[in-house]
């Protein structure tokens, strides 16, 4: 633990040191980044990754938003956006917001209530037109409907209590679309009120946003506009960055090891490594064979040597976690003595093993028979990689698997047909808050469920939670429902990564947020000191 505080603290003061004066910021230049990933499309609501909402962020608003400076996302740290103010109701069912004056959109009209009614009757599917994929439909179920009130007043009325809906809202993920803008045509041309207008994405190459003369804000963005180079090599990303061909690389993205080599080859370079509430882990398709079996779920579960992976890929940076993002970085993830206790987290990985092929024996498998499948992964680094070290541990307990490599624009549609017998997983979590986290990829029938995990009566124990106001007895039941997580084999965590970003000292103003990749930086406050 004395550890993981210290590299929190490290994290930090990386950030932190990155400040700069109000006082010197430039206005001008183009920012350029080396990006990880091509995305499917433009559109943040239709797009499950990064790769598609960190370089669209810059084009939205939201209502509300995590501010952008402050390095750990939470409650606390919600700030106005589009709305420039929000209350409850008396009984915590009515979210009423008060909209900003005077904004448009970059075509010219006038942003309204109504669009806000409109984004979220869209994501509830209530809209004439429908998104092509909506992975966070799930986030809204307590949602029943959204009122205007005024043209600069709305109202979110939920079906029960829940405290953390303003943090739904406060998320990345969570943009305004205008009405009077096509879901087709977001994929391909997006329409927002951001600090930078959508300027061209051409596939597997790059992704351009300019400055929005007409921005709400005064004197945001500081910058003319900014290149989202996309290399899907890391290690060529690097060396495009210490050559000075981009200011910055992929947010959130490094490994350790290329942190350590772009730190040695540049060293004048600011680099923050820090816990992104991205984990790796085991999908299983329950629903079909040979994995309808929970035996042997249960003997997948124990093979895994979460030191091995944390050591071998993180160099001893990463986490031994669960579904919340472990302390001190995670807010409600359960420290590591009650992780340990958990089914499959003893780190006696050599009694685990004899137990998992115990099990696998009484399936009839052995060395002499042995079962043969397929492990899926997207095809870039931070799922290749992992793969290739589950297929090793996976030899062990009589399993011979083979690499499947997938390419990102079919990944999610493949995960969602359940078009897979076991995958190596990222799951990015948007926020740092169990309604996130428990709901999109744990409760029945969500579209984020990849597995096709549903206990119902575990269901009933995220609601329960969702409508805890205290925070200690909300941790009670969130650490219950983990305990049950792991019994029942539900995606299977290996570890939580720490990545990093690199910019060269000519960057100000980025402030990397260390529990969620998906709060990332609009870079409306980011300026070019040259």
């Amino acid at each position: 633990m004395a550890q993981r505080k210290r590299i929190l603290i490290t994290a930090l003061t990386l950030m932190l040191c990155g400040a700069a004066p109000a006082s010197a910021q430039k206005q001008g230049g183009i920012l350029k980044v080396f990006f990880f990933d091509s995305p499917a499309s433009m559109s943040i609501h239709e797009e499950a990754t990064i790769a598609g909402q960190g370089p669209m962020m810059g084009v939205f608003n939201n209502l509300i938003l995590y501010d952008q400076k402050v390095p750990q996302a939470g409650m606390k740290s919600i700030v106005p956006d589009l709305a420039s103010a929000w209350t409850w109701n008396a009984d915590g069912t009515a979210l009423t917001f008060t909209l900003r004056q005077r904004v448009r959109w970059h075509d010219g009209k006038p942003f309204t209530a109504q669009d806000v009614k409109c984004t979220w009757d869209l994501l509830l599917g209530r809209a004439t037109e429908e998104l092509r994929v909506n992975p966070r439909k799930t986030w809204y179920g307590n949602l029943d409907e959204v009122v205007v009130d005024a043209d600069h007043q709305v109202t979110f009325r939920l079906k029960r209590k829940q405290p953390a809906f303003v943090a739904l809202l406060a998320s990345g993920f969570s943009p305004v679309y205008p009405c009077h803008v096509p879901p087709a045509q977001m994929r391909q041309h997006p329409i927002g009120t951001g600090p930078f207008k959508f300027a061209e994405f051409r596939r597997n190459e790059i992704i351009r946003v300019t400055r929005n003369p007409g921005y709400w804000k005064p004197g945001r963005p500081y910058l003319d506009g900014i290149e989202w180079q996309i290399i899907k090599s890391p290690s060529t990303g690097v060396l495009a960055f210490v050559a000075g061909k981009v200011d910055m690389t992929s947010p959130y993205f490094l490994q350790v090891p290329l942190i350590k080599d772009t730190r040695a080859q540049a060293p004048k370079a600011t680099c923050a490594l820090v816990s992104t509430n991205v984990q790796r882990n085991v999908i299983l398709n329950r629903s079909a064979p040979p994995f309808d079996k929970p035996e042997l779920r249960r003997a997948v579960a124990l093979s895994v040597d979460r030191k091995a992976f944390i050591d071998t890929l993180t160099q001893g940076a990463g986490q031994v976690g669960g579904a919340l993002l472990a302390p001190p970085e995670g807010i409600w993830g359960m420290p590591e003595n009650l992780m340990r206790q958990l089914p499959g987290y003893d780190p006696d990985v050599a009694k685990n093993r004899d137990e998992a092929r115990a099990i696998m024996a009484k399936l009839g498998y052995g060395p002499s028979k042995r079962l043969k499948l397929k492990v899926s992964a997207r095809d870039i680094p931070p799922y290749r990689d992992p793969a290739v070290l589950l297929i090793d541990q996976l030899k062990d307990i009589y399993i011979d698997a083979e690499l499947e490599l997938i390419e990102t624009s079919v990944w999610y549609p493949k995960v969602i047909r359940k078009d897979f017998t076991i995958g190596l997983n990222l799951t990015g979590n948007g926020i740092d808050d169990p309604d996130q986290t428990l709901f999109e990829n744990y409760a029945c029938g969500s579209a984020s469920n990849y597995d096709g995990y549903c206990n119902r009566d575990l269901d009933k124990l995220f609601e329960q939670q969702s409508m805890e106001a205290d925070e200690e007895k909300r941790k009670a039941i969130v650490f219950e429902i983990e305990r049950r997580l792991a019994e029942d084999v539900a995606r299977p965590v290996l570890y939580h990564s720490r990545s990093g970003t690199c910019w060269h000292p000519y960057v100000k103003g980025y402030t990397p947020m260390i529990n969620s990749i998906y709060n990332n930086h609009r870079m409306e406050d980011v300026w070019l000191d040259q």
